[in-house]
């Protein structure tokens, strides 16, 4: 069919700031974009410092000003994954929707009735995968579309 080139697709590109989901980004734009596609990238910020410091005898305002170094940091990669679709000269938009970061991917999809799902891996092994279970794995398992994962090219060998 002709109309068929003309199709809008809507894809979902989830971005973590890792090389991996950037590795992702790029095989996508390198390998299967299509003019018309929609890109919505995704970010699902995580507190590093919050989290990862110890709360034994936590001070209001030092928790409160780590919050806003968080969120300072959060706002920065946003800027950059808008810029990333600036660059591309691509119809779409960023997305930061906090929680889990594999069902708030897949909730994403849902929202926006994507048609596929592009994602990273970090490639790790069975055992830590087994425990720790991957969001990868979670979002090929959950999703309603199609999803494509992009095993970074330094990590195709682990099993």
């Amino acid at each position: 069919m002709a109309t068929e080139g003309a199709k809008e697709r809507t894809v979902v590109i989830a971005m973590d700031g890792s090389e991996y989901s950037d590795y992702a980004f790029d095989w996508y734009w390198a390998n299967i974009h299509k003019e018309n596609d929609k890109v919505i990238l995704v970010h699902c910020p995580e507190y590093h410092t919050v989290v990862q410091s110890p709360m034994v005898m936590a001070d209001v305002t030092v928790i409160t000003e780590m919050m806003k170094e968080e969120e300072t940091r959060i706002k920065g990669f946003l800027e950059k994954l808008g810029q990333k679709l600036k660059d591309r000269k691509s119809g779409g938009k960023v997305k930061s929707v906090g929680g889990s970061p594999g069902e708030v991917i897949c909730k994403v999809a849902n929202d926006e009735h994507a048609d596929l799902i592009v994602t990273g891996t970090r490639g790790m092994g069975t055992i830590r995968r087994t425990f720790l279970g991957s969001i990868s794995d979670y979002i090929i398992h959950h999703s309603h579309v199609p999803v494509l994962v992009c095993r970074h090219k330094d990590h195709q060998h682990h099993h």
